[in-house]
């Protein structure tokens, strides 16, 4: 129900806020309260179809814009992106809950998407081969899909999005983001700037909902393509959905991603890896270090002497402490479902080395708040170890080799990212070449690649056949066609009726 006093969010169709015209609405949190502060309308399958139609209607204009001038529109959102950073990141951490300092972080990486999409007019060019048979010529272009969609989850609420829109932009196409109801603000105030831009209207849209706007998306025939970042139930889901009916659909899913520290590492090293690594934005990133695989009981117990000491002196708080090294969860159903795992986790024999289920916050002790804890002597049947906890909740499980190591990350389900810790090439060499993982670091603990480059995992991390932003984004927004051509000329070889050899030499 809407409620007066907080304020009501709306959709942006058409290059301007609309309300939303149906009666259901979500509640959006401030994370460090735990009070609901915002409502956001979730839209109708009528508004989301409504949404679509206009993005249809954008694109001929849009799709005929010459591709320099479309990278025009981009360099100046880049600039305008700059200019309110600081207000967009105000409003990703009082949604998300994040630190300032790492919503800023997390737009710049979005903002490396920009500008990788500025390139686009170098990133289209076809290939072109002259004579391949007499006086024939044959070439390619990439042309864009149409209307394309992106569902994007609540922990990156400005850089998965621009992980898709301004690539799908660039290529030609027209959009309809459905960002997560849990944090939709900065996606409404991101599409304001891009009109500011120089975008026409229509060209990019963002409905907000749940599973009744997901569907819509799905089943509308002008939709093209999607592209979903989330849960990989929700992922296959929208795979299997968007396929039979005829989309092309990237799906990046889920994570268990293992950090291997050898007995050659540097420990101290490693440990500050994980800190950013396994706790940073309070763990909510499919990127995350959720594992710590330590090769032997040694390796094992030094590291848990480094943590300890390190994961006490955190210093846990609102995104308005300016001293805030890590922030609240998302909201009170996200605090309960990881304490809930690690009450699992204790049930299930692993060694609680740290617990942050208690923590309390002077002044917010409503508050979303779970503090850094860690696990140790986590076995692989344990669900803190096989499911993704989305939460500051690290495991460390002990083997005896290097090779029980590997066999461990690849046995996993999930295959988003790996990092190995040594100083021996050798080790690293093997690691990177026969580890069955997407995304791989060598010293290196969150592997996310450059914006030039393409991000996506292995097995149930990844639904469909293209990664995300990077070459593999401008392939997933636009389809090759191909041109063989012949004018007449005083040359003539007569009729030819199959594909003999030679034929038309």
């Amino acid at each position: 129900m809407k409620t007066a006093a907080r304020l009501t969010l709306s959709h942006f169709v058409g290059g301007q806020m609309i309300e939303g015209r149906g009666d259901r609405f979500g509640d959006i949190y401030n994370p460090a309260t735990g009070e609901v502060t915002k409502q956001v309308p979730l839209a109708t399958t009528e508004e989301v179809r409504s949404a679509v139609a206009v993005a249809a209607e954008a694109f001929p204009n849009w799709s005929q814009t010459p591709p320099a001038r479309r990278a025009q529109v981009l360099f100046r959102y880049r600039e305008l992106l700059i200019e309110h950073m600081g207000e967009l990141a105000e409003i990703v951490s009082s949604e998300h809950g994040k630190t300032l300092e790492d919503a800023q972080g997390s737009i710049t990486r979005g903002l490396e998407v920009v500008e990788f999409a500025c390139g686009i007019s170098q990133l289209l060019k076809g290939e072109f081969t002259e004579g391949v048979s007499n006086g024939v010529d044959c070439w390619s272009v990439r042309q864009p899909l149409g209307v394309c969609a992106g569902i994007t989850p609540f922990n990156f609420p400005a850089m998965v999005p621009m992980w898709m829109f301004p690539i799908a932009l660039a290529c030609g196409n027209t959009f309809v983001l459905k960002p997560s109801e849990r944090d939709p603000s900065c996606s409404l105030r991101m599409a304001e700037l891009l009109v500011e831009a120089g975008l026409p209207a229509g060209v990019l849209n963002v409905v907000n909902g749940d599973k009744e706007a997901v569907d819509a998306l799905l089943f509308d025939p002008q939709v093209q393509a999607v592209s979903f970042v989330g849960s990989t139930t929700v992922g296959e889901y929208i795979y299997r959905t968007g396929c039979d009916h005829g989309k092309r659909v990237q799906a990046l899913c889920g994570a268990k991603n293992h950090m291997v520290v050898m007995p050659d590492a540097d420990l101290d090293q490693a440990i500050d890896a994980v800190m950013g690594a396994a706790y940073g934005s309070a763990g909510e990133r499919c990127m995350a270090v959720s594992v710590m695989v330590a090769v032997g009981d040694e390796v094992a117990d030094a590291l848990i002497e480094r943590l300890c000491p390190r994961l006490e002196a955190l210093k846990v708080g609102p995104y308005t402490q300016s001293d805030a090294e890590m922030g609240p969860v998302v909201n009170p159903a996200a605090k309960a479902r990881i304490c809930g795992y690690i009450d699992r986790g204790v049930e299930e024999g692993a060694e609680l080395v740290i617990d942050g289920r208690d923590i309390s916050i002077r002044g917010f002790e409503n508050g979303c708040f779970v503090g850094a804890t860690v696990f140790d002597h986590v076995t692989p049947s344990m669900s803190i170890y096989t499911d993704e906890i989305f939460g500051p909740v690290l495991c460390v499980v002990r083997v005896n080799s290097y090779d029980s190591a590997l066999q461990l990350v690849n046995d996993h389900e999930y295959g988003n990212g790996a990092a190995i810790f040594t100083r021996d090439g050798d080790a690293a060499r093997n690691f990177s070449h026969r580890v069955r993982i997407g995304m791989v670091g060598i010293n290196v603990p969150i592997p996310v690649p450059m914006a030039f480059h393409s991000f996506g995992g292995w097995k149930r991390s990844l639904f469909g056949d293209h990664y995300v932003h990077g070459p593999e984004g401008v392939r997933f927004y636009t389809r090759m066609k191909t041109i063989t051509s012949r004018w007449p000329s005083g040359i003539r070889s007569g009729a030819v009726y199959n594909f003999k050899a030679g034929a038309e030499r």
